[in-house]
């Protein structure tokens, strides 16, 4: 029976509570197909082992509707389950124009804050439709879905309230594209690894601190990148080429890395980095983690020494968002289907142009710019923003490992 034909039609709203076992969605539908009722629609919650299964179906004959009543009373009692029946017309009314998926990620997430969330979507003039907890660690996620507001300024709504009581919020429309395959491009630098690729070269030459206090300031935005790469870069003049294999071995992916990439790849993402670093770094984190993608500055080397150069195209704020198009140009998939997550000035450009952009323990600015933040130091949390569950990863890598080798 489709929508149209139950507009109209009376119905029965069963309801029933009680301690969560196998077995009682199947004896409430055996119960209810004895009056040859038609399904609705249907919804069940279990939380902490207690259950809510709710079953909105057509009205039998008015001869037998009491009858049914008694027989599902009488059921759920010899199940020491209670049962709730309330007469109506037709189905659930049509959810609102506009519809989204709000992710809440908090650490921990308390009833305060779910409390600020909740009222500002109301604010808005969205519906809560359904939550559903997507993981409880590291950090506990919920997604709501939301109707009856469109997407941007519920997402700039939530994104003030956001940092007024410190949780992370990320808002993305609904629809089939949520689904569809998409392409993930990354920033390096304090991103991806845990370090910034320049100073750790610095440590080797004796100018660390100096290089470290030229980043921080074209981080925050307060020098030209182009001009500050070329001050730092020329720091390292003179040291051996032998130092790469160093520096590479120094890298600390940051917590999460690993977890994040493997389940994007087995969910048929493609994975890209973008960098202000260098490629001696970048192509060997492209070969070790299976990235699709990579593209970062080149440090010149001559004579098996660095000469405080760097030789190609610069890739600075603007060539990042360039960089992300082009990767999403071979990848075959549109704009709109991509992520960028970086944490710096030079990030921004990217991360505007992405269909979703994540600041990840970002600066202030950044912050401020991006669609999403993520506060929290584990890169993998950002599944949660593509609706990934905790429990969907753990059940793929368990699979996975219990594969023969």
């Amino acid at each position: 029976m489709s929508a149209s034909q139950t507009s109209d039609v009376p119905t029965l709203l069963v309801k029933i509570f009680g301690k969560d076992r196998p077995g009682i969605t199947a004896g409430l539908f055996d119960t209810l197909a004895a009056y040859s009722v038609d399904v609705v629609d249907i919804e069940q919650v279990v939380s902490r082992g207690r259950l809510v299964l709710c079953a909105l179906v057509t009205e039998p004959t008015v001869a037998s509707a009491g009858e049914l009543r008694a027989t599902v009373h009488s059921w759920a009692e010899s199940l020491k389950l209670q049962a709730e029946i309330i007469s109506g017309t037709g189905d659930n009314r049509p959810r609102g124009e506009g519809r989204s998926h709000v992710t809440v990620l908090g650490h921990p997430l308390t009833a305060e804050q779910t409390a600020a969330i909740a009222a500002r979507i109301a604010e808005t003039g969205g519906n809560i439709d359904r939550i559903f907890r997507l993981a409880k660690y590291p950090v506990t996620a919920v997604e709501f879905a939301v109707s009856g507001c469109e997407t941007e300024p519920l997402r700039t709504a939530l994104a003030t309230e956001a940092h007024g009581i410190g949780v992370d919020v990320a808002v993305v429309s609904a629809g089939l594209h949520r689904r569809a395959q998409r392409l993930v491009v990354m920033d390096v630098d304090s991103t991806l690894i845990q370090d910034e690729v320049i100073e750790l070269f610095a440590a080797h030459a004796g100018c660390e601190d100096k290089v470290a206090e030229v980043t921080a300031a074209a981080m925050r935005g307060e020098l030209d990148f182009e001009q500050s790469l070329h001050a730092r870069v020329e720091l390292l003049a003179g040291l051996d080429a032998s130092v790469v294999d160093k520096v590479r071995a120094e890298v600390r992916l940051t917590p999460g890395a690993r977890t994040l990439i493997r389940t994007l790849k087995r969910l048929g993402y493609q994975v890209g980095v973008v960098s202000g670093g260098f490629t001696q770094v970048t192509d060997d984190l492209k070969e070790r983690l299976g990235l699709d993608f990579a593209s970062a500055n080149t440090l010149e080397i001559v004579d098996g020494k660095l000469t405080g150069r760097v030789t190609g195209e610069i890739v600075d704020r603007a060539g990042k968002a360039r960089l992300l198009r082009r990767f999403a140009t071979e990848a075959g998939v549109p704009l709109a289907q991509t992520v960028a997550i970086g944490d710096g000035a030079n990030d921004l450009d990217m991360l505007n142009a992405a269909g979703l952009g994540v600041a990840f323990n970002a600066k202030p600015v950044v912050r401020q710019a991006a669609h999403t933040a993520v506060n929290v130091p584990f890169l993998d949390t950002v599944l949660y923003l593509l609706g990934i569950t905790r429990e969907e990863v753990e059940a793929a890598d368990f699979g996975e490992d219990d594969l023969p080798h």
